[in-house]
């Protein structure tokens, strides 16, 4: 992923890497199990769907878990300070105003249709405010009439056609009319207060705009003089020293804010990278936009020490080097497994459930029952599908009482024959025809750490082993680079033919000895056969361990 874009209090329900039924089915169910009992579960994966596991979920019309790629801390973990934007045309008054409401530094400005364009700070409307006096800002930032009819609290007596964006500069007319000839020159925007004479005059003499202080009540003849002249007449109930003080806020904050080379950072950037951009600058606050560019709210670095951490619950597997990626950054609510108790630590107690049963999904199934809840008939036949698929329809040597007993109940529940469908799963599943060499050395793979080695084991059932023979060299081939790309100390593929029951195992290793340690006698130094159904679980990691540790 780069995941979720927002942070929610969804719990992460997670199988292994290279997933197969049990991983897929067990998310999905316990999943469902959680919801039913009141915690907000999501299913998720962390590779493809096989065609065994596509085959289940499609017979039983349950959708696939989402893909999750990682669960490190993101910015969307993060509890962000919120402040609705301003569009471009605010003033920086209006600006102002719900800067100190909300105690904040900056404003996020946004488009009509909310596309962040901008940021505008206290320091921004300062700075603005304290160098408009002597300029003709009010012109140059195309300042529209309802942003002064606002500032100023003022009356429209009529609005000319034209804008004041062009306007000239402000003038105070102070003075008797006669002298007003060398103050007063085209498009200004010019105060007055109640002398008849000055508001002619300002009118004739072209002003775009004239305001009339003090509450100031208008004549019949100055309107009718403005209307002619299309000068737009305001009139205030503000003295005229504040109106002049007040009507340099009514310019918009796009004339202020900061516009270019934006520091910002998006939901779904981690937090590693984080800090290491904000490192490198030294602002107090920073935007956080959606994939549309879309505002959300801003992040400082105190934000980072009351980062929320993922929640994810484990099922069928307990080992780092198997789970998601950027597990060591998200909080471990729960492992539900049936593998060896891996690597993994946590910081707290948590709830595990660890039993030596076939698969997981028989775990699940006594979960429901252990609460008192009949599962669905579509998560009933998920579960039950894989039972059969992980115990290899019974006849792995993983298989217990308990699976076969819980896989029993679940077919009635679903309505299937555990013959016909279980037929029916492995035909779809087990042809490797069309699939590529990685494709067959992947499809089931997994990775252990024991002792200071790294080993990863990949199994693949079939009906097809004497086919899987004629691919040896190739097979063999990807094995030699995927152990050097990877750096693994052994890889062992394991090859099962579940009709004859046996199994034929390929290996590389980067010290001679080491498989024969486990696995004596060879039938040559990159091969081994094993009579009988074999369990990864069961029959080739603890003799692995055995041997390493």
């Amino acid at each position: 992923m780069k995941n979720n874009d927002t942070k929610t209090d969804n719990v992460y329900i997670i199988g292994h890497k290279n997933p197969d039924s049990d991983s897929i089915c067990s998310a999905i169910a316990y999943a469902n199990l959680k919801n039913i009992t009141g915690t907000n579960s999501v299913p998720a994966r962390l590779g493809k769907i096989n065609r065994e596991t596509e085959f289940i979920l499609n017979y039983f019309g349950v959708a696939a878990p989402i893909y999750l790629s990682t669960v490190k801390t993101q910015v969307s973990d993060l509890d962000m300070d919120r402040i609705d934007p301003v569009l471009p045309g605010t003033s920086i008054r209006d600006a102002w105003l719900k800067l100190k409401e909300n105690s904040k530094e900056v404003l996020p400005v946004e488009t009509a249709d909310h596309v962040l364009t901008g940021l505008v700070s206290v320091s921004d409307i300062a700075g603005a405010y304290m160098s408009m006096p002597n300029c003709s800002e009010l012109s140059a930032s195309g300042t529209p009439v309802e942003n002064v009819i606002r500032t100023l609290n003022a009356e429209l007596i009529y609005a000319s056609r034209k804008s004041l964006e062009g306007s000239g500069k402000v003038v105070v007319a102070a003075m008797s009319s006669d002298g007003l000839d060398e103050f007063i020159e085209n498009k200004d925007v010019v105060f007055t207060g109640n002398i008849k004479s000055n508001q002619k005059k300002a009118i004739e003499s072209g002003a775009s705009c004239v305001i009339t202080t003090c509450g100031t009540v208008i004549s019949e003849e100055i309107i009718r003089l403005a209307k002619e002249k299309e000068c737009t007449l305001l009139s205030t109930k503000y003295d005229t020293f504040s109106a002049a003080r007040l009507i340099y806020q009514s310019i918009p904050v796009s004339f202020t804010m900061t516009s270019e080379n934006l520091t910002l950072f998006h939901s779904d950037d981690f937090l590693d990278d984080v800090k290491d951009k904000m490192l490198s600058t030294r602002y107090r606050s920073y935007p956080v936009v959606d994939v549309d560019n879309h505002f959300l709210g801003f992040i400082s670095r105190y934000h980072l020490l009351n980062a929320h951490k993922k929640k994810i619950i484990l099922v069928d597997h307990s080992e780092t080097s198997q789970s998601v990626n950027g597990i060591e950054q998200a909080e471990i609510m729960e492992i539900v497994d049936h593998h060896r108790i891996g690597g993994i630590q946590t910081g707290s107690p948590i709830f595990y459930r660890n039993e030596a049963t076939g698969s997981t999904a028989a775990i699940i199934a006594s979960l429901y029952s252990e609460l008192g809840i009949t599962p669905s008939p579509e998560i009933a036949g998920i579960l039950c599908a894989a039972i059969i698929s992980d115990t290899i329809r019974f006849r792995s040597p993983t298989s217990t009482n308990t699976d076969f007993l819980a896989a029993s109940r679940l077919s009635k529940i679903a309505g299937i024959d555990i013959d016909t469908f279980s037929t029916r799963m492995f035909d779809a599943g087990l042809s490797i025809k069309n699939f590529s060499t990685e494709e067959i050395v992947l499809n089931d793979f997994k990775e252990y750490s024991i002792g200071k080695y790294k080993v990863g084991i990949g199994q693949v059932n079939t009906t097809e082993l004497r086919s899987l023979k004629k691919m040896r060299s190739q097979i063999m081939s990807f094995l030699e680079i995927l152990g050097k790309r990877e750096q693994y100390n052994i890889i062992i593929i394991l090859f099962t033919d579940i009709i004859e029951e046996e199994t034929e195992a390929l290996f590389v290793e980067t010290q001679k000895g080491l498989v024969a340690r486990a696995f004596s006698p060879l039938l040559d130094e990159s091969s081994f056969h094993i009579n009988g159904v074999v369990s990864r679980k069961k029959q080739i990691v603890p003799k692995l361990v055995s041997a390493l540790s």
